[in-house]
């Protein structure tokens, strides 16, 4: 695996790490708002987390 390769994965690690940290503060901030259903927030961050997992992904290479 090139240095290139790596670092390209060791982003997309780090990407995919913060897009779930925010989407996981923000759940917790609604919970604690008694927000129990999926808001626009919610499915926005959601997505970019899973888009960024799937940068991230070993399986998909």
């Amino acid at each position: 695996m090139s240095k290139e390769s790596r670092a390209a994965r060791k982003a997309a690690n780090e990407e995919s790490r913060k897009a779930d940290a925010a989407l996981h503060a923000n759940q917790r901030r609604e919970k604690a708002a008694g927000i129990r259903e999926e808001t626009p927030e919610y499915l926005r961050l959601n997505a970019v987390a899973n888009e960024a997992a799937a940068k991230a992904s070993w399986f998909r290479r």
